[in-house]
């Protein structure tokens, strides 16, 4: 009987350690994040801007990559996030865009961008996503102003628990989107508190 038991505990050890090493499955989320957001139109409820402006990323946001895994899940399941590819898809995404007067990605030929975002943070922890994502609001004549956001997704917890793989992807998409509605949310009222309907920066835009 110890004999058979030994033999049991190596063999799950050598599957578990198979499934571990050999047989691990990446899961890129920000493949099928812009269709997620078609099929989420109208979920935001942004505040509306008139302001027109450009926006762009910095260098480490653009490239950012963030891996984990979840017990949930499996083990054998590495979530890959990029987060610049998920924010470049929300603000080109039509809830944002409709919050601006215009909202367009900065050329490298254009005039320096009026909004710049640089993450600080992000971690998908305790079933929900974090973002930490500085805001720097650059306009001519001005000094720039450097606003910090903070928010956490809502909680998937349940999804993780009965969906496992399957609804994991939908989880990470859904706790990341609320997290940056928020944040665009909070955004879009400092922009308005800084200049009333936006005309003040709007102006300074177009003239710059």
């Amino acid at each position: 009987m110890r004999r058979l038991n030994r033999l049991i505990l190596s063999l799950v050890s050598l599957a578990l350690g198979a499934v571990l090493a050999g047989c691990s499955m990446n899961h890129t989320v920000k493949d099928d994040y812009p269709q997620y957001l078609q099929n989420n139109i109208g979920a935001s409820k942004l505040p509306k801007t008139g302001l027109s402006a450009t926006y762009e990323l910095t260098p480490a946001t653009a490239t950012h990559k963030y891996e984990f895994r979840s017990a949930m899940a499996g083990y054998a399941n590495n979530w890959v996030i990029e987060f610049g590819e998920l924010l470049d898809a929300t603000l080109r995404s039509q809830d944002v865009q409709q919050a601006f007067a215009k909202l367009d990605k900065r050329a490298p030929s254009d005039p320096p961008a009026l909004l710049v975002f640089d993450l600080a943070s992000y971690t998908f922890e305790g079933f929900s996503a974090h973002v930490d994502l500085n805001v720097t609001i650059q306009r001519p004549g001005a000094k720039p102003v450097v606003k910090n956001y903070k928010q956490t997704g809502v909680s998937q917890g349940g999804k993780m628990f009965w969906a496992g793989v399957f609804g994991m992807k939908n989880a990470i998409q859904q706790s990341t989107k609320n997290a940056l509605d928020k944040i665009m949310a909070s955004l879009l009222a400092d922009l308005n508190a800084m200049s009333p309907a936006g005309q003040s920066l709007q102006k300074s835009i177009s003239n710059s």
